[in-house]
């Protein structure tokens, strides 16, 4: 029997030409269906589209954020990793912040401390193959969908996506599925576009120019 799948796009009102063109040409696998919510709440947006997926008993979500770009074979890619390692609950793809330094969005620690701040890491190498990870961004992921009742029945207070502390929903969420035993990993072969807006001015044509004469 074919998977069910969950195409999941938090939003605002409009989204780019060049999200529009990866996802139209992403190519499905099983039985998907597409939804946007759109909503300035990003953590509310996520919690109703994970809702979505538990009524409709979708197998898996893949998340997609509006401003990533990716590649036809993304989801067929995921999902066999996904097929190859019961193990893995939640895949990333690999995809960096859209300013300096341009890191991954991905963490290689992340936990609320005593203080009930945020404690975390990032990566300043990355492996070349799949690896486990203490969190990610939501901007290209892959998950099963039923570790959502599991989570919701066990984590006090609020919905999956509801932050914790100072962190932000994607990271909220992956302290509630780490601290229920379920593992977050990322496969760096399935690379995105995270999309920028960079003002063009003087100084950074100027920088452009040095670093193009080093």
């Amino acid at each position: 029997m074919d998977k069910k799948i969950l195409i999941a796009v938090p939003c605002m009102d409009m989204v780019s030409a060049r999200f529009a063109q990866s996802l139209t040409t992403l190519k499905k696998v099983g039985q998907c269906t597409v939804s946007f919510l759109i909503g300035s709440l990003i953590y509310d947006s996520r919690n109703k589209l994970a809702g979505m997926a538990v009524e409709m008993e979708a197998d898996y979500i893949l998340w997609l954020d509006s401003d990533m770009i990716f590649r036809p074979d993304t989801l067929e890619r995921m999902m066999a990793v996904m097929d190859d390692h019961p193990e893995i609950d939640v895949l990333s793809g690999l995809y960096f912040r859209r300013g300096h330094p341009f890191t991954p969005v991905l963490f290689k620690t992340l936990e609320v401390n005593k203080e009930g701040t945020l404690d975390w890491s990032d990566y300043e190498e990355l492996p070349d193959e799949l690896f486990e990870i203490a969190g990610c961004g939501f901007g290209c992921v892959l998950m099963r969908t039923d570790m959502l009742l599991d989570i919701a029945a066990k984590e006090e207070g609020g919905r999956w996506f509801t932050p914790i502390a100072d962190a932000g929903e994607d990271c909220a969420f992956c302290i509630r599925a780490r601290r229920e035993g379920y593992r977050i990993f990322c496969d760096p072969t399935v690379d995105c576009g995270h999309m920028a807006y960079t003002p063009v001015t003087k100084n950074f044509w100027k920088a452009m120019k040095n670093e193009e004469g080093q």
